[in-house]
């Protein structure tokens, strides 16, 4: 049976492939080490499938390494179902036909901060599958379902005939549903109405709405460095120039210079357990934000999808809108990290002129968000105590499981989250793609921290791992990385001797 050839959506150049994989030689074979960073990276979301690789001689000048490790690398990565080659077409990514693995199916939205799609694999192998055990998701922050999601969507279903005489298209959103969430912002002390929410299928959506709504071709847009990659791939997707500041914590002052220097159209940020640095925006600097705001006239969105995850004794952090009355703060929620993955269903929080705007942009996308999702996510926050409870206290246990076993496990900076969903790991040496591509091949996924940088450089010591997989995934991840990890340093040694 002939193999189809490859469909080519974009092309990597050898300097950006060297760039992507930074310090890929995790031990072993280089051929061997350098497939399993190609294969961590569209693991991990990195490297898209249907992206043509550069030539087996381009590459091996690129990374000043023999053309039989190119040469084999790619082999191995056909083999494994990562690569199809055909002439004319070259080497081009792909994912392995079967995808099968103990987590959520493969069709996940880049609005749950998830890799392209979770590939687990079985033992003994063949063509298009690999001999391997299944992958442990350390990547995806999505943690699973609440037990009041089904009753929920039962009372969903209760209200849904009053809505079953309309079309069903509501552009902004259920009315019930502005107003519930509305009814959040004031118990936070944010004065707000319907009309200045807009709700959109996930947060995701709510982020390239406003990319697309205030970016033209070479704007620039300030975010925190690192900060969420779907975001940033949001601003580039419409055409955006993406300018980093440094952050953990979040110099506001540096906030000040980069928009002073860049003059954006939009900034980015998240307040509440940053991702992937888990920092928290004080309420002096969130002030001092809002003034920034005004004073260069630019929008600043606070993606604050992680706000209801407060893992400690802490209140929940102050409204990133203030008083709520700046038409230049804007606010994103959604019902996705804080319920669950599954329910594609977040929001805008913004001045009404501002909420016109988006709503008539997401016309030539979805034109409206599904009314029973809607309708559950309605209920949820009418729960939203009870159900946090529970959810907090689920996510506490998992966290401090994993940051314990790792403090026994590695000489790395652990630091304890002080909410969301994720640690943000310092490895004390700049090795994390190395890392990332070792712990691939040892059946577990990590997300390397260039990633989450403007320029893919930034970061190289940092990983995050994510803790909301169950107990049992994540005690038996723990030795997958410890035998990464053991790849990672041997090679590292191994290269001091020879010097």
């Amino acid at each position: 049976m002939s193999v189809a050839s490859p469909t080519v959506l974009r092309q990597l150049s050898p300097v950006s492939t060297a760039r992507l994989l930074g310090a890929w030689h995790a031990g072993g074979p280089a051929y061997v080490a350098l497939a399993d960073a190609f294969r961590a990276a569209v693991l991990s979301g990195t490297l898209a499938p249907h992206t043509r690789l550069p030539s087996e001689r381009e590459l091996a000048a690129a990374l000043s390494v023999s053309r039989t490790t190119t040469s084999g690398a790619y082999a191995r990565l056909r083999e494994l179902g990562f690569a199809i080659s055909r002439v004319g077409s070259g080497t081009v990514t792909t994912l392995p036909q079967r995808a099968v693995g103990p987590g959520p199916g493969p069709g996940r939205s880049a609005g749950g901060d998830a890799p392209p799609a979770d590939v687990a694999l079985r033992k003994g192998g063949r063509p298009g599958t690999m001999p391997d055990v299944g992958h442990l998701d350390l990547w995806q922050a999505t943690p699973p379902a609440p037990p009041e999601l089904h009753e929920a969507f039962a009372r969903a279903l209760e209200g849904l005939p009053a809505y079953l005489d309309s079309g069903g298209y509501e552009p902004y959103g259920l009315a019930t549903l502005r107003e519930a969430v509305a009814a959040r912002y004031r118990e936070r002390g944010v004065p707000t109405t319907a009309d200045e929410i807009l709700v959109t299928t996930g947060a995701q959506q709510a982020i390239a709405l406003l990319a697309h709504t205030h970016l033209r071709p070479g704007d620039r847009a300030v975010v925190e460095s690192p900060t969420y990659f779907h975001a940033m791939e949001a601003m580039r997707d419409a055409g955006g120039r993406v300018v980093g500041v440094p952050t953990g914590p979040l110099d506001v002052d540096q906030l000040a210079s980069a928009v002073r220097r860049s003059r954006p159209r939009l900034v980015y940020l998240v307040p509440d357990y940053q991702n992937p640095t888990g920092f928290v925006l004080s309420a002096d600097e969130r002030a001092a934000v809002r003034e920034i705001a005004e004073r260069h006239g630019v929008t600043v969105a606070g993606d604050e999808t992680l706000v209801e995850l407060g893992l400690s004794d802490d209140a929940t952090p102050p409204a990133f809108a203030g008083d709520g009355m700046s038409p230049h703060v804007v606010s994103v929620g959604s019902a996705s990290k804080a319920f669950w993955g599954g329910l594609r269903v977040g929001w805008v929080r913004a001045h009404p002129q501002v909420i016109a705007q988006l709503a008539r942009a997401r016309q030539s996308a979805d034109i409206a968000t599904a009314v029973l999702e809607q309708l559950a996510v309605t209920e949820l926050l009418g729960r939203r105590a009870e159900v946090m409870a529970g959810r907090r206290h689920m996510l506490r246990e998992r966290r401090d499981l994993l940051v314990g076993k790792l403090r026994e496990s590695f000489p790395w900076d652990v630091p304890e989250p002080r909410g969301g969903l994720f640690c943000w790991v310092d490895l004390g040496r700049p090795v994390a793609q190395a890392f990332a591509a070792a712990a691939a091949a040892e059946g577990a996924l990590v997300a390397a921290g260039p990633l989450f940088t403007p320029d893919n450089a930034g970061a190289a010591s940092r990983v995050r791992l994510t803790f909301t997989r169950s107990p049992a995934e994540l005690a038996d991840a723990v030795p997958r990385l410890v035998r990464a990890w053991g790849r990672v340093t041997r090679r590292q040694r191994s290269a001091s001797s020879r010097t």
